[in-house]
């Protein structure tokens, strides 16, 4: 920004600022902002005039001022009278005569104006100063110190100088020494040193206790002791002689503390006043002495001298170049906003000083200065953010030029941010464009809050003028409102935000673009056919969006994309849109509609498989015939885009459908759910044929078998009858989808809609979710319900009778018995379609079962070597109840799923020696030369295979035999029950 356009900028939200008969600007009156400070509460106990005292002190201690007179200047105006002071090119700077007339390189390096008028900090009708003006002066003027406490302070510096010759400034602990050397006699009263007293203890206290150079350690005695010294002096008080031995224990602790190093070592420098972040509390107070007392938004011209006294305090307060940066900054822009925002200047010195700090923080490592810089940087962000995103009322054309630098101000403080310190953004650096997106943020935040403003204007005024004839509809008023906002934005900001973001004014109108959309699509829901009115405002809209459209593509000439990116933020206001928006809502009432309807139908709904003939649900049939009716009102729609609605017209009923089937076919179990958990292995009892057991275990069995079999919630819409229900009904769902959709192609291709080829031609996948949750269904009840009825409803007779005991008087009949009648049931109730799926799996389960019970039945069941002629006998009785002579289940079907139970059988054949060698053979295949020592126990798989060691395991396991009980003893210890 050039210097004659920053002297014509006045401050934000300056847009009445005028001129008085005089020429002279009047700055009105602002309300005072203020931020909130990012240092933190350093010292709370430590007033801001006694850290001002502190701070005199150690810039006083840090330049060795050897003066002890006091110091006093005249105005600039007589010094030109009087005879030039001699060189003081050796004296000490404190002392070094304010004669230079040199414009301050500070001020322009920070681009800050330079004012001639008389020197800073001069007093005001008290008669001409008698004596030439110093630096050391002008700084105890301006940091609002006493003559007399100057006076002190330097005696007591000459005093330290003298006992300790040759020692540097920061090797003392300077309130140490100023306690020892200050008494009572240079104080007006006792009451006066007493809280000068106390204020050094504060000091003490806050420098080595609260804000330590290193951490202290819990159990420091150091810290403990100076506490306890610190609480004595307050209720009785410390003689501060050198000799007294409570001086010289002070001292002690106190030096001990300020001498720690992080390698543990006694450090040459003392750490009284470098904790953070007291330092920096004590270091912006001496910066507070740039600003003039009489002035608070002027920076004084003699800047560089009081600077680079301040520099000298560096040392002690453990400042550098980049914290100095940090904390010149924020005074700077802490000055401006304090004081009302009336001096563009401090803000354009505090950005450029930002450039700097941007500088500083890539190279930053230090966690305090990255804290302290992240906390300044957000709080000047939020200050920024808050004026950027309402920028249309805050500038305008007469302090339009402040915008620049505020833009600037928000832009560095987010670029440094995530640049200089997210570690984030280190891999990142091509992807992300801080500037950009904040500027971006920026506009359409402002557009947003002013379309929000010319909307509430325009509907006040419309309830004024509500009576009168031929008035215009809201959003036409509000259409003309926004084109001229959108002119503004191109003529007056966007000039100035295209620095940062070369694409300004097109982000302005799509945002703009984007509100009025937003009204119009809200005017559309609200109307049920397109009336006057509606017409108007769709013809206000389009003159509109060619407005917008048109300062777009003109923003965007010189743009990579061609400004398409822009163009694709803006969806056409047509009126089909609008005609399209009102019958989507049409599509989405009915939807809704729908899906309430289902929910609360399903739960009434009980499954009787006697409720129709089909044995199907009622409900469903009442679902699929809304969903008809629901297409046959949407053809009769009076819509010229059918084809292009349709599809989220079935996927909403789609939708309905599919939550039909997931909601039906819920709680209905599964496999997992039934089939029971494999006891433990054991070994047979010999001498026992279960004679007198038999009973007993079968009782113990079937007490068990809650916790060994999966059950159902109980529900009785849950039983066998009630499934078929659900499949019929499923399978129902199925068949009148495949006649819904080629219906749907009909009155596609019978109606006036365009673009029909694409739609008709994938049709049939259209209500694809539900017919696939239908089949999904299917599948998961046709499972369901053969574990249920083999290993729930007929557990009795399988898992707790089958083999229980003697094996012939076991048998399997009266499982047969039984599950021919639940075969009966469930083919005269499931749809002939999916009959014989169901029948299959309740084969398979039974399949499974048998080699359960001859596999894993638990210490009840053994068997000889002469049982397994049985065994084979009644698997054979049992393939025949699904073959049925001939009218049951294909023989080929069986074969296939009998394949497992078949293999197996013959080991029960073999004798146990036989078993054993078998088991060993494929023990020592599997497990390699580690099985010759000791036989590991093979883990069970659940996939039985004659050639699987764990199979050959359990036959050997429920062999009533004295060799295979042996073998079992001493190869794995089996114990001889549970």
């Amino acid at each position: 920004m050039s210097q004659s356009s920053r002297d014509k900028a006045a401050p934000p939200g300056d847009s009445k600022r005028h001129v008085n008969n005089n020429n002279v600007h009047i700055m009105p009156a602002y309300p005072i902002d203020d931020v909130v400070s990012p240092f933190g509460d350093a010292a709370p106990n430590i007033s801001d005039s006694e850290l001002r005292e502190t701070a005199y002190e150690i810039l006083v201690g840090a330049c060795r001022s050897t003066g002890v007179r006091p110091l006093t200047y005249i105005p600039q105006s007589e010094r030109a009278e009087r005879t030039p002071a001699p060189s003081l090119s050796s004296a000490p700077s404190l002392q070094r005569s304010l004669t230079s007339t040199a414009a301050s390189k500070v001020k322009k390096a920070l681009g800050m104006k330079s004012i001639k008028k008389r020197v800073s900090g001069e007093s005001v009708g008290q008669g001409k100063a008698k004596r030439a003006v110093t630096v050391g002066e002008l700084v105890r003027a301006q940091m609002r110190i006493s003559e007399q406490t100057d006076s002190r302070i330097r005696r007591a510096l000459l005093r330290i100088a003298g006992s300790q010759l040759g020692k540097r400034i920061e090797t003392m602990v300077l309130p140490l020494e100023l306690l020892q050397q200050i008494k009572p006699t240079d104080f007006t009263s006792q009451k006066e040193y007493e809280a000068w007293k106390k204020r050094i203890f504060k000091l003490l206290e806050a420098g080595l206790l609260m804000h330590p150079h290193l951490p202290l350690d819990n159990t420091s005695t150091d810290a403990r002791r100076l506490r306890q010294i610190i609480r004595g002096a307050v209720e009785r008080p410390l003689e501060t002689g050198k000799n007294y031995e409570s001086m010289q224990n002070l001292r002690s602790v106190v030096m001990s503390l300020a001498c720690r190093s992080f390698d543990g070592s006694i450090s040459e420098k003392c750490h009284w006043a470098e904790g953070f972040p007291l330092n920096l509390r004590i270091y912006r107070i001496l910066l507070e002495a740039c600003f003039d007392v009489n002035e608070p938004t002027s920076v004084i011209e003699e800047v560089d001298e009081v600077l680079e006294l301040i520099k000298k305090t560096w040392e002690i307060l453990g400042v550098n170049q980049m914290l100095h940066n940090l904390c010149f900054g924020w005074i700077l822009f802490h000055r401006y906003v304090s004081t009302g925002q009336v001096e563009s200047d401090l803000l354009f010195a505090a950005n450029n000083l930002l450039m700097e700090i941007e500088k500083d923080a890539k190279a930053a490592k230090d966690a305090d200065y990255s804290k302290i810089l992240s906390s300044i940087l957000n709080t000047i962000l939020d200050w920024a953010g808050q004026r950027l995103r309402d920028y249309h009322d805050i500038f305008h054309d007469d302090n339009i030029d402040s915008l620049e630098t505020v833009v600037s101000l928000g832009v560095l403080s987010a670029t440094i941010l995530v640049e200089g310190i997210s570690q984030e953004y280190r891999g990142k650096k091509n992807q992300v464009d801080v500037a950009h997106d904040r500027v971006d943020t920026y506009i359409r935040s402002s557009l947003r809050t002013a379309f929000a403003q010319k909307l509430k204007k325009v509907n006040s005024s419309k309830k004024l003028s509500k009576n009168q004839p031929n008035h215009l509809p809201v959003l036409s008023i509000l259409a003309q409102d926004v084109t001229e906002l959108a002119f503004d934005e191109k003529t007056i900001f966007s000039p100035i935000l295209k620095r940062w973001h070369p694409l300004a004014a097109g982000v302005a109108v799509a945002t703009l673009h984007s509100c009025y959309g937003n009204e119009l699509r809200q005017f559309v829901s609200g109307i049920t056919e397109l009336t006057p009115d509606a017409i108007q405002v769709l013809l206000a809209a389009d003159k509109l969006e060619k407005n917008l459209v048109q300062i777009a593509v003109e923003d965007s000439v010189d743009s990579e994309d061609g400004g398409k990116s822009i163009i694709q933020e803006m969806p056409p206001y047509e009126a089909e849109a609008a005609i399209g928006n009102l019958a989507k809502s049409w599509i989405n009432i009915r939807v809704d509609r729908l899906k309430e309807w289902v929910c609360r139908n399903l739960q009434q709904e009980v499954w009787n498989a006697r409720a129709n003939k089909e044995s199907i649900a009622p409900s469903a049939v009442e679902v699929l015939r809304t969903i008809d009716e629901t297409m046959e009102a949407f053809f009769m729609l009076p819509i010229p885009m059918h084809s292009v609605l349709l599809p989220e017209l079935i996927s909403g009923l789609d939708g309905c459908l599919q939550h039909y089937v997931l909601k039906a076919k819920s709680g209905c179990g599964s496999r997992n759910n039934f089939i029971p958990t494999m006891p433990a292995l054991t070994r047979c009892t010999m001498g026992s044929k279960f004679g007198a057991f038999k009973r007993k275990e079968k009782l113990h069995t079937a007490q068990k078998r809650k916790s060994q079999v999966g059950t159902t919630n109980g529900d009785n819409s849950f039983g066998v009858p009630q499934l078929c229900c659900r499949i019929n009904t499923f399978q129902h769902i199925r068949k009148e989808l495949e006649v819904l959709e080629k219906k749907t192609v009909h009155q596609l291709r019978s109606s006036h809609s365009t673009r029909t080829d694409n739609i008709t031609n994938g049709i049939e996948k259209r209500f694809e979710l539900s017919a696939a949750s239908s089949v999904e269904a299917i599948q998961q009840l046709s499972e369901a319900i053969a574990y249920k009825v083999i290993f729930h409803d007929l557990s009795h007779v399988l898992w707790d009778g089958l083999y229980v005991g003697e094996v012939s008087s076991s048998r399997i009949e009266p499982f047969l018995q039984e599950l021919e009648h639940y075969l009966e049931i469930i083919s005269s109730t499931v749809h002939d379609r999916v009959r014989t799926r169901v029948i299959t799996d309740i084969m398979k389960a039974s399949f499974e079962g048998f080699l359960l019970v001859l596999l894993a039945g638990g210490p009840s069941r053994a068997f000889t070597h002469q049982d397994s002629d049985i065994i084979e006998e009644d698997f054979k009785f049992l393939c025949d109840l699904f073959w049925s002579n001939g009218d049951g289940l294909p023989a080929d079907l069986i074969d296939k799923f009998s394949t497992s139970v078949r293999s197996i059988l013959p080991l029960y054949h073999n004798d146990t020696e036989s078993l054993i060698e078998e088991f060993k053979r494929l023990t020592l295949e599997s497990y390699g030369s580690s099985a010759k020592s000791r036989l590991p126990l093979p883990p069970t798989s659940g996939q039985w295979n004659p050639t699987e060691p764990n199979t050959v395991l359990r036959v050997l396991c429920y062999r009533s035999d004295e060799t295979a009980v042996k073998f079992l003893k001493k190869a794995y210890n089996l114990p001889k029950k549970l």
